[in-house]
C-alpha cells in the first residue's frame, strides 16, 4: 500500500487548493457552492495522481538515473508497471465522474488538464520556457474550474496573479533542479533534458520578474475599485505583507536550503511558510467576512 500512496503523491493535493480561490474572493461561501468546490478539488486530486502515474510510466528509464527520482516506486521496482496502469485508469474514471457531478465546464477543465499533461510528458517538457508555462496552465485550469465551473465570473486580477505566482513556482522548481545536479554526478542527458537550455543566471532573472509581478498584481488587486466594491472594504491591502514575506522566504529556501524541488513538501515542512500561509488566510477571511 505504501508504494501506491507514494506513487499517487497525496501531499501534492495541496496545489488543488487553487480551486477554492474563486469562492473565497467572490464571497460564495454558501453550502452548495462549497460542496461543489470540494467535488472539483477531489476531481483534480484524482486527475493529478493519474498524471503523476502517467509521467512516472513514461520516465522510468530517466528517473532511474536521477539522484532523487530513482527512489520512486516504479524506477525502484517497488511497484509493477501493470499495477500502476490499473491505478491510472481507475483514477481517470473517478476524476471524470466527480467532475460530471458539478458541471460541463469542470469536465472540460479536467479533460484540458489531462491533454496538456499528455503533450507535456510526450515532448513539450523538453521545450525551454514553454515547459513552465504548461505547468502554470494546469494551475490556471484549477482556478477556472473553481470559478467558471461553479458559475462564478473569474476576476481578471485573480487570473493574472495566479499566472504570475505559478510561473514563479515553476521557474523556482527548475532552479532547484539545477542546484541538485550541481552537487550530483547524474548524467544530465538521462535526467531532464530541458535543463541544458536553462542557466542559473537566466532562471534567477525569471524568478525575480515573476516574484515582483506576483506582489504587484496582488497588491493592485487589493486596492482595485472592483475588489473594494465586492468586499465592501479597502482593508485587503493589509494582507499584502504576508504575500511578500512568503515569496521572500521561498526564495531564501531555494538558494540557502536547496529547497524548491517540491513546493507542497516545502510548504508543509517549513514553519515560517506554514505560519505565513495561516496568517494570510486568517487575515483575508477576517477582512472578507
Amino acid at each position: 500500500m505504501r508504494p501506491v500512496i507514494k506513487l499517487m503523491r497525496p501531499h501534492q493535493y495541496l496545489k488543488n487548493g487553487f480551486v477554492f480561490l474563486g469562492p473565497l474572493f467572490a464571497h460564495q461561501w454558501h453550502l452548495l457552492t462549497l460542496s461543489q468546490a470540494l467535488l472539483v478539488f477531489l476531481a483534480f486530486c484524482c486527475m493529478a495522481s493519474a498524471v503523476y502515474i502517467m509521467n512516472d510510466l513514461m520516465d522510468i528509464e530517466a528517473d532511474r538515473a536521477h539522484p532523487i527520482k530513482r527512489h520512486r516506486p516504479l524506477p525502484s521496482g517497488d511497484l509493477t508497471v501493470g499495477r500502476a496502469k490499473q491505478l491510472l485508469v481507475s483514477l481517470l474514471v473517478a476524476s471524470l465522474v466527480l467532475s460530471l457531478l458539478v458541471s460541463g465546464t469542470v469536465v472540460l477543465c479536467i479533460i484540458a488538464y489531462f491533454v496538456i499533461n499528455i503533450f507535456y510528458s510526450w515532448r513539450l517538457k523538453h521545450v525551454v520556457i514553454l515547459d513552465v508555462f504548461l505547468i502554470s496552465a494546469g494551475f490556471m485550469l484549477r482556478i477556472l474550474a473553481g470559478t467558471s465551473g461553479l458559475g462564478i465570473a473569474p476576476s481578471a486580477w485573480l487570473l493574472l496573479c495566479g499566472l504570475m505566482v505559478t510561473l514563479f513556482l515553476g521557474f523556482a522548481k527548475r532552479r532547484a533542479e539545477l542546484l541538485v545536479l550541481e552537487v550530483c554526478t547524474a548524467d544530465r542527458n538521462l535526467t531532464r533534458r530541458v535543463l541544458d537550455d536553462y542557466s542559473p543566471a537566466m532562471l534567477d532573472q525569471f524568478i525575480a520578474v515573476t516574484a515582483a509581478c506576483t506582489i504587484l498584481t496582488y497588491g493592485l488587486y487589493t486596492v482595485s475599485p472592483q475588489a473594494v466594491a465586492i468586499h465592501g472594504s479597502d482593508s485587503l491591502i493589509y494582507t499584502l505583507p504576508f504575500v511578500v514575506y512568503g515569496i521572500f522566504r521561498y526564495v531564501f529556501l531555494l538558494h540557502q536550503r536547496a529547497n524548491g524541488n517540491d513546493t507542497a513538501k516545502d510548504l508543509m515542512q517549513d514553519l515560517h511558510l506554514l505560519i505565513t500561509l495561516g496568517a494570510w488566510l486568517a487575515s483575508t477571511l477576517w477582512v472578507l467576512a
